[in-house]
């Protein structure tokens, strides 16, 4: 079935592993733009296939986005039994400062072309990868071994690697957290970080990962105050960081989506959340923890997709092709080689 009324501009999750009744009421009334499963979404290959087509067929739309986070390392949602462990992005980062550039690439890309397999197979269709952030010795260690380096060349190189190999096995990347969390010292999860760091500096460094990527498809926010661009709010609500650094320095003109407004650095109703979150300028809320409470609050302040965020959405699905021929034992046995300790 399709349906011709534009999807709500929200993501949502789901409490289990099996949709609930009042969640597919919910769905089919809401008819959110995407999905996002957890780990406890997860329990085997057919269960998870199963609940990504319930969530297709409810929207009314075969197409329609399934997202999760799987980096490697200590982001993974999906993982053994049924799953292989990946390593995380400073793996490729040490390959890349060991035995050069080209070969740090070559294995994140590789790597990224592996999960892609993964997610393909179950019907998961974006994957929130790569993470743009700068590894900087004042971060707090929520980023640490998720960075892909502590320069803005290194890492958008590999996170363009990683993105690449996404795409080729019918994945799409988001690209995040944008415009940079590296910095931050406190865990956005839990606080709001707030980053004292000037302009010009933020513009040559955490910035710049994200400037040399702003061609890709879609972008996740960063919950960070930078207070010499707007020292009252995040970037996620914030139209002077949206406007001027995420859509004018930086120059991503990609579909635009929050960091999870259930997150502890935002205040304030979910209801307030999304509507500041939009009003800023981002193109999607996501919303995470499968609160059937929350997940309706988001809902009712979210808007049709319509306009450029429309446009941006269309264009982002638009990049979605099919994954391209892999000799699956022979690749995995290519990265396990590439990433065995020397």
């Amino acid at each position: 079935m399709t349906v011709s009324v534009p999807p709500r501009a929200f993501i949502t999750g789901c409490a289990g592993t099996r949709l609930s009744v009042e969640e597919e009421a919910f769905l089919l009334d809401t008819a959110p733009w995407g999905l996002i499963l957890f780990r406890r979404n997860i329990e085997t290959p057919a269960q998870v296939a199963d609940l990504v087509r319930a969530f297709r067929a409810l929207v009314g739309r075969p197409d329609a986005p399934v997202l999760i986070d799987q980096e490697g390392g200590r982001v993974q949602r999906l993982g053994p039994p049924h799953w292989p462990v990946y390593p995380p992005a400073s793996v490729f980062a040490d390959l890349a400062e060991k035995e050069g550039a080209a070969r740090g690439a070559e294995a994140a890309r590789l790597g990224a072309r592996l999960m892609a397999q993964d997610l393909a197979a179950l019907g998961i269709n974006v994957d929130c990868v790569p993470c743009a952030d700068l590894r900087l010795p004042e971060g707090h260690g929520i980023i640490g071994d998720r960075a892909y380096g502590d320069t803005p060349e290194q890492v958008a190189a590999l996170a363009r690697a990683a993105a690449e190999g996404l795409i080729a096995g019918g994945v799409l990347p988001v690209l995040k957290h944008i415009p940079g969390h590296g910095r931050a010292r406190a865990d956005s999860h839990e606080s709001l970080p707030v980053v004292e760091t000037s302009r010009t500096e933020l513009e040559a460094t955490d910035f710049e990962p994200f400037r040399l990527l702003a061609d890709l498809p879609l972008a996740m926010t960063a919950h960070v105050v930078y207070a010499a661009i707007d020292s009252e709010h995040p970037a996620t609500t914030s139209k002077r960081v949206i406007d001027e650094v995420i859509r004018g320095h930086i120059g991503f003109d990609g579909a635009l989506m929050s960091d999870d407004l259930s997150m502890g650095a935002l205040a304030g109703s979910l209801a307030s959340r999304a509507q500041a979150a939009f009003a800023a300028g981002c193109d999607l809320a996501l919303h995470c923890n499968g609160r059937l409470d929350e997940m309706r609050d988001v809902a009712a302040h979210s808007p049709r997709l319509e306009g450029d965020a429309a446009r941006r959405c269309a264009a982002a699905l638009a990049c979605l092709a099919p994954s391209a021929n892999l000799e699956l034992a022979q690749a995995r046995a290519r990265f396990s080689d590439m990433i065995a300790p020397s």
